[in-house]
């Protein structure tokens, strides 16, 4: 069974930093900066973003802006933060609309079994990972976390089913306790479940 692909983001939020070199790959330097995305609540998520140095020319610098793009992640082997890396790779840019807007459509395969919990206030929760592929037989590994009836829904998933979603790229903090017992903050990235979708129904 052939199982469709699909990772869009389409973010508006305003450049925290200016972009500073990230890496070089094939000859193509990347760099990196941070887009702050508002939300509903008044707290708002920050966002890391990488582009390739032909998208630089103002694209960032303090100012509002409109990326599309995917979500990647990669192993971080360093040893230090997360072993999931996830990044926001923008594909094109444009001036901002002035409504903010962080949006982002999967179509993938689920990659592990889903952990269904409730919180202490009796709140349903699951957390997936989905594998999206992309080409040269590579996948995103994205974690994804859905709420509510949401979560009952994605509970009853299994390795290897398909699953397409709409949501939001959504960053949160948390705290780590090191090995010496010292207490660390830490950023985690994940995509915030809206609505599960048929894969015909994601539409852009």
């Amino acid at each position: 069974m052939t199982i469709e692909t699909r990772n869009e983001v389409l973010l508006e939020g305003r450049a925290l930093d200016a972009p500073s070199l990230s890496h070089e790959n094939h000859g193509t330097r990347f760099y990196r900066f941070c887009l702050q995305v508002p939300r509903l609540s008044g707290t708002p998520d920050t966002l890391p973003v990488v582009l390739p140095e032909a998208l630089l020319t103002g694209a960032a610098g303090g100012g509002p802006l409109r990326l599309r793009g995917q979500l990647r992640s990669f192993n971080n082997r360093s040893g230090v933060g997360n072993r999931l890396v996830l990044t926001v790779f923008a594909q094109a840019w444009e001036p901002a609309a002035g409504e903010p807007c962080n949006r982002i459509l999967l179509s993938g395969a689920l990659c592990k079994p889903p952990t269904f919990r409730r919180t202490p206030l009796g709140r349903s929760i699951c957390d997936l990972m989905l594998a999206v592929s992309r080409r040269y037989g590579r996948a995103d590994y994205l974690p994804v976390i859905a709420w509510g009836q949401l979560a009952v829904q994605a509970a009853r998933l299994r390795v290897g089913d398909a699953l397409s979603l709409e949501g939001r790229v959504q960053s949160r903090i948390y705290r780590k306790v090191l090995e010496d017992g010292t207490v660390q903050d830490r950023v985690a990235y994940e995509v915030s479940a809206m609505h599960l979708l048929e894969p015909e129904s994601a539409e852009p």
